[in-house]
């Protein structure tokens, strides 16, 4: 405290003597007003202790008043109009000289700034400076002349403090106020609002009005060079750390990184940083002074800034650089009025989050600037400058957006949505700009009528069709981009510039948008063109009747005769006419169809034996193109065109109202309404009655996306569809004659399905339509296709292919993603994520697609299967059987509690794909008994009621060899399911009478059970048990089955019994056992690995410890062996903590991970790092992703984490107050590495890893920071570890060399689940207790 005070009383005491210097230099020079001078005598002659925030405020105030005293002197400044486009230059003057003050004040040379050394004799008061204002376009040479009678006002020298004061300042303590991170820390933008109104006072600014934007003028701000001087002024002349004095109390100095270009005098907080806290116009800077020891002065009109260097050469080089630049031909070609921005601008004030003023920003060309208000844009004084090249534009609110660049994101806000919309578009014209070249565009340009839009007439277009050979605008690509690529493969001309090769240039300077409309545009009525004008609408339906359908093309005189097209194609690329070839291929001629010609076996190749390198270019951009739709005739037959027939029906339909929601009850006779309805040229009308001519409704084709058909009887009329827009809205239609319902539902869909999915509509689908998806390595943009439900078939049109059958009772998994609204289906090697145009149309596929992967019925072709045909149902039991029900004494005999197994039957019915059966929660005689009770019920039974008397039959047959080929017959007439459910069934009932002394079920006690379960008899005769006692006895006969395959088989089941029996497994008071697994040291070898008994109490320290005793490895001091958990799927790793249970971790263990015994080689750091750590909590930077963005929702993003004692919280910056996320820390598992496929923008990441035990289904997320280093990475790494356990990161005697021996208590179990013993294979051990909690079959998968 006394330290304190003694500050407080230093500070006042320098605090007191400024405002006596200034007070005496006030009464010499007369240059403040009588109420000024007042207020400085009070505070300097009153003995009251002087606060700090009040002597700030107070010498605005007197500033405020002196400049008063300049304003009501004879000259005043020029007021600039409002009507003017940009704020012009204000002309220079000099100062009158006055009695009181003799010396001699000199002008400013506007071409060369004054450079003045502490050595020169001190003026009394400072020369006057101009104050630096944009040009106008149309600035003339007398505005800035020495004629001009504009005065400036006049700011004493006393109140700038000399050099030699300078050196003598010292720190003064005092409050931090908050500051902007675009502002450096003497740039408050809480104090410049509060000091607007003064500045406003005297400075001749042009209003602006913060609701609001306006656009900028033809000419922007000094400071705004044009677009194609980027280049040059981006080049950096000097650049290192200077001291920076900020001019809030000039009592301290920060070091800052300055850069200086042609343009910019810059400062950053380091060098590392992307964008600065300050920029300076060097057209702006007046004055480079040199004053004091090592230091330099950057003066402009309104600021002087002041700076410090190293050395004495540094601060000479620094004042030479802005010498040159501020001087000469540099600041000429700056400040120079043709100097104008080229493209129209945009600028206004925004809200940035995080600050509590604005910003008043400008997008000009390809930047956006920032400024702290509009003076000092008018002045050239700026914050930063962000090049749009790396800027991406993202709507985040309805008054929100984000500008996004790869080192922050600028989150503005402005005052209402249409200015969003302005502010937005602008940006993104910007970042259009950034990233276009108009070199490209220029040359196309040169041919005429490349100048306007092939589809609609309007002006410049910027885009072209590369394999249609039309130069179409930006509205117009985008319908281009609709018909997809292969139809028209849109490309831009300023930024796809790897596309653009000469002779691509060269074919669009031939043919040219006049000439190729000769063919494309022969025939367009009057009433269907397209103007600049027309709505999107239009557009669509004019591009894709003209490129689709080639409705207005100009017919080839040998349209529809193949043959002849094909032969003049192979004629006509041997010459020039590139215009003839475009009408051949796209009236029908094969452009991938053989020449006849050995050396030339293509078209291509033969336009470029020939020399035509334009005919080839169009060839290679045609070879996959789809042509318009056409109907061609038989060989060396002219066939005349004749346009497909349009669509029509009419007819009267019952109708609902349209509907925003899903049909969730039946619908009522009474609600439906009679209408008239009319399908014509694409467009279903419906009328009030039939001799209406306005309808009372009207969906186009386009506008429909897909068409449901109900099943009957749903509603209150027999036969009803459902139509769905891309509107979001639902149509319901009705009707009582089956043959009228067909009929429309047939029309309706021929009308909108395209030609490349025609096949789906001779399917009796029951919903139909278009869907967004993704799959492949592809899962950035989504793709448009078609499908058709049928059963529980989706027949699928992708990406121009032939077709594809998606069998749903089939699929591995189909799960639905709530957050981002998508449809996984996952078959076996392929992943596809369905996504829906609208939230209506989306939500009943979903449902519909679930209903038709279920159980869709009672007999075995309607059960959810396996990719082999077998009932799910039938391969979990048999699965779990063979797991945990083998040595099970009289298994298949005795009855299990008959409420458990109907529950359980009833599970399967429901969604067998979910059921995992686990020993402890499922016991065996239920699941034996509801495989029983399933077959007993199923419909038609396993052998078919039309086979079931042949095969009773064949038990009367003499000869064994003649039964075998009975049953082989039989067996190859069963339906495909059933053969398939027949052969696993036996094959497993072949299994358990082989450990028949175990279980006591031998061959003909299965035959009781299972005779009349299958035949579905009533037992009384034992016909039905020969069958089955014949089809064990002889399995490998009558199924030709491998005898080396089933030795292996039976092999690993003897060895899971010996393990079970070994680890005593059945004892009934203890329930557990030891697992069997593999561990490898160093590296995954077959020659490293070692397979160990894992009680359920051994820690990782004793696990290593076995390993290395099995080995003889000794344990030195410094060597820090642990346990790793490795996954080879995600790419991580992860040391298990020395006192952390291995038991319980494998039971969450992957199919594709296995434990390690490595050294960990950044121990020894991270306990010096945590030795030294004050506070157990850490914050910082790091990138963030979350794992649902590998579906395109997005990358890594930078975030400031704060890691305490019990949670980890996530801020989107580091100013946020409120946390985006958190997570508990103990609930975490921390590895270390991120897998590549997420590209990570660093290799030092962790992979954070949250899982659920509590619910039935484990709920597992991730998430994936990126750190700048690896020894960020470690101290992230060591922090979590320390809080996680306590701060007991490593034993503090190291690892000790013998294991505990002690027994594991007899009641130990792993929750209520019964720990089962694995065995690991030859190669590679099977090491993961959830691959056999959720596959037990795993082991033997590939034993068939």
């Amino acid at each position: 405290m006394e330290q304190e005070e003694e500050l407080s009383k230093e500070s006042e005491l320098y605090t007191r003597k400024y405002f006596q210097m200034f007070y005496s230099s006030c009464l010499r020079t007369h240059s403040v007003s009588t109420h000024a001078r007042l207020l400085l005598h009070i505070l300097v002659s009153q003995p009251f202790p002087l606060c700090s925030s009040f002597l700030h405020v107070v010498s605005f105030s007197v500033i405020s008043l002196s400049f008063e005293t300049c304003q009501d002197s004879p000259v005043h400044p020029r007021v600039a109009s409002s009507d003017d486009p940009a704020p012009a230059a204000l002309p220079r003057a000099r100062t009158p000289k006055t009695p009181e003050d003799p010396s001699p004040r000199l002008p400013l040379d506007p071409q060369q700034p004054e450079v003045l050394t502490s050595a020169q004799p001190a003026l009394p008061a400072l020369p006057a400076r101009d104050l630096w204002r944009p040009p106008s376009i149309t600035a003339s040479k007398q505005d800035s002349s020495d004629d001009s009678d504009y005065t400036e006002p006049f700011i004493p020298s006393s109140l700038l403090v000399n050099s030699p004061d300078k050196d003598m300042l010292l720190p003064v303590p005092r409050q931090k106020k908050r500051i902007s991170s675009l502002c450096s820390d003497d740039e408050l933008l809480d104090d410049d609002e509060s000091n607007a109104n003064h500045r406003d006072s005297w400075l001749d600014y042009e209003p602006v009005s913060t609701q609001g934007s306006l656009y900028l003028p033809s000419c922007g701000p000094l400071g705004l060079p044009p677009k194609e001087d980027s280049a040059h002024q981006s080049a950096v002349i000097k650049m290192g750390w200077l001291d920076k004095n900020p001019p809030q109390g000039a009592l301290y100095y920060q070091r800052r990184w300055v850069k200086l270009d042609v343009d910019y005098l810059r400062y950053f907080d380091n060098e590392k940083e992307v964008y600065s806290k300050r920029m300076i116009a060097t057209a702006a800077i007046t004055k480079v002074m040199c004053v004091g020891e090592l230091k330099f002065e950057v003066v402009t009109n309104n600021r002087t800034f002041l700076f410090r260097a190293e050395n004495e050469v540094e601060r000479n080089d620094w004042v030479a650089d802005l010498l040159d630049c501020t001087r000469g031909r540099r600041r000429i070609s700056t400040i120079s009025t043709g100097s104008s921005v080229t493209t129209e601008c945009y600028k206004g004030y925004l809200e940035l989050r995080g600050l509590r003023s604005k910003l008043f920003t400008v997008v000009a060309s390809d930047k956006v600037f920032l400024y702290k208000n509009i003076e000092d844009y008018h002045i050239g004084m700026g914050i930063t400058s962000i090049d749009m090249n790396v800027g991406n534009v993202k709507d985040t609110d309805r008054r929100s957006f984000d500008l996004t660049t790869p080192y922050r994101i600028f989150c503005f806000t402005v005052e209402s949505e249409q200015l969003k919309e302005q502010w937005v578009e602008a940006m993104r014209t910007a970042i259009g700009e950034a990233l276009s070249n108009s070199e490209v565009a220029e040359r196309i340009w040169a041919e005429p009528s490349n100048g306007c839009c092939a589809d609609c007439g309007a002006a410049g277009p910027d885009w072209a069709s590369i394999n249609l050979c039309v130069v179409v605008c930006k509205r117009c690509a985008g319908e281009h981009r609709g018909l997809g690529p292969s139809i028209s493969k849109i490309r831009s001309l300023k930024m796809d510039r790897k596309v653009w090769t000469e002779d691509l240039i060269q074919l669009f300077l031939l043919l040219g948008n006049e000439r190729v409309n000769a063919f494309w545009a022969a025939n367009v009525p009057p009433s269907e063109a397209l103007a600049p004008s027309s709505c999107s609408r239009d557009r669509r339906s004019f591009i894709g009747n003209k490129y689709r359908q080639g409705k207005y093309r100009k017919y080839h005189p040998l349209y529809g005769n193949q043959r002849e097209l094909d032969n003049a194609l192979c004629i006509n690329v041997q010459c020039s006419d590139v215009l003839e070839t475009l009408s051949l291929v796209f009236c029908g001629a094969d452009v991938n169809g053989p020449t006849g010609i050995a050396d030339c076996p293509s078209t291509f190749s033969l336009a470029t034996a020939h020399g035509q390198p334009l005919q080839a270019e169009f060839l290679s951009h045609n070879l996959n193109t789809e042509l318009p739709r056409s109907e061609v005739g038989g060989a060396m037959e002219t066939v005349h065109y004749a346009p497909s027939p349009s669509v029509s029906h009419n007819g009267f339909l019952y109708k609902t109202g349209s509907m925003a929601r899903a049909i969730a009850e039946k619908k009522g006779r009474d609600e439906f309404s009679r209408r008239w309805c009319t399908l014509n040229d694409g467009c279903f009308s419906y009328y009030e009655s039939d001799k209406n001519s306005s309808p009372n409704g009207t969906l186009k084709a386009a506008e429909i996306v897909c068409l449901a058909v109900s099943p009957p009887e749903k509603h209150g009329y027999d036969h009803t569809f459902e139509l769905y827009s891309d509107s979001d809205r639902l149509y319901l239609f009705g009707t009582d004659d089956p043959e009228s319902h067909r009929e429309w539902v047939k029309s309706l869909a021929k009308t909108f399905i395209p030609a490349n999915a025609d096949p789906l509509l001779r399917l009796g689908f029951e919903r139909i339509g278009r869907l967004k998806y993704k799959d492949g390595l592809n899962l950035q943009t989504p793709k448009v296709g078609w499908f058709a439900l049928v059963g529980s078939t989706l027949y699928a049109y992708l990406d121009n292919s032939q077709g594809e059958e998606i069998h749903l009772r089939k699929l591995l998994e189909l799960s639905i993603q709530q957050d981002n609204e998508v449809l996984v289906l996952v078959e076996r090697g392929r992943t596809l994520y369905m996504e829906g145009e609208r939230k209506l149309d989306f939500a009943g596929w979903c449902s519909a697609i679930q209903s038709a992967a279920g159980s869709g019925g009672d007999t075995l072709s309607q059960q959810q299967l396996t990719d082999t045909d077998i009932p799910v149902i039938v391969h979990s039991c048999i699965g779990y059987i063979t797991q945990c029900g083998l040595t099970s004494e009289g298994i298949y005999r005795k009855s299990g509690v008959n409420s458990r197994v109907a529950a359980l039957c009833d599970d399967f019915r429901r969604d067998a794909r979910s059921i995992c059966l686990r020993e402890g929660v499922h016991q065996v005689d239920d699941v034996s008994n509801a495989l029983k009770r399933f077959f007993r019920d199923v419909e038609a039974g396993l052998f078919t009621p039309e086979a079931t008397a042949a095969w009773l039959s064949t038990v009367a047959l003499p000869e064994h060899s003649q039964k075998i080929a009975q049953y082989q017959l039989l067996l190859s007439r069963l339906p495909c399911v059933n053969k398939a459910t027949l052969t696993a069934l036996v094959k497993h009932l072949y299994c358990v009478q082989r450990f028949s002394e175990l279980n006591q079920m031998n061959l003909h006690n299965l035959a009781i059970v299972f005779g009349p379960t299958l035949f579905q008899t009533d037992g009384k005769d034992y016909t039905a048990g020969l069958v089955i006692e014949g089809l064990i006895e002889h399995y490998t006969r009558i199924f030709e089955v491998d005898e080396q395959q089933l030795k292996k088989q039976l092999d690993e089941i003897t060895a899971i019994i010996k393990v079970r029996e070994s680890c005593n497994t059945k004892v009934p008071t203890n329930g557990s056992g030891d697992f069997i697994c593999t561990v490898y040291l160093e590296e995954k070898t077959e020659t490293a690995e070692q397979h160990v008994k894992i009680p359920g109490s051994m820690t990782a320290a004793e696990l290593t410890c076995e390993i290395l005793d099995r080995r003889n490895i000794p344990i030195k001091e410094k060597d820090y062996w642990s346990c790793w958990e490795i996954s080879v799927k995600e790419e991580i790793e992860r040391p298990l903590h020395y006192q952390e249970r291995v038991l319980a971790m494998l039971h969450s263990l992957g199919t594709d991970s296995y434990l390690l015994i490595k050294k960990h080689l950044a121990m020894e750091i991270m306990k010096v790092y945590l030795a030294t750590k004050v506070d157990v909590a850490k914050n910082g930077l790091m990138k963030f992703r979350e794992e649902r963005s590998i579906l395109g929702l997005g990358g890594f993003n930078e975030r400031y984490f704060i890691l305490n004692a019990n949670t980890l919280r996530m801020y989107k910056e580091v100013r946020s107050n409120r946390p985006e996320r958190d997570w508990s820390v103990k609930s975490l598992r921390i590895y270390l590495g991120i897998k590549k496929k997420v590209r990570p923008p660093s290799s030092w990441g962790l992979t954070m890893v949250y899982q659920s035990e509590k619910q039935e289904k484990p709920e597992r997320q991730q998430w994936y920071l990126c750190c700048s280093s690896e020894a960020e990475m470690t101290e992230w790494f060591a922090t979590f570890l320390s809080i996680q356990f306590d701060g007991d990161v490593w034993p503090e005697h190291g690892v000790q060399h013998r294991r505990s021996t002690r027994p594991p208590p007899p009641d130990i179990r792993h929750g209520n689940v019964s720990l089962i013993p694995l065995r690991g294979s030859e190669n590679e051990m099977r090491n993961s207790v959830a691959a056999f909690s959720q596959d037990q079959l795993a082991l033997f998968r590939d034993i068939r």
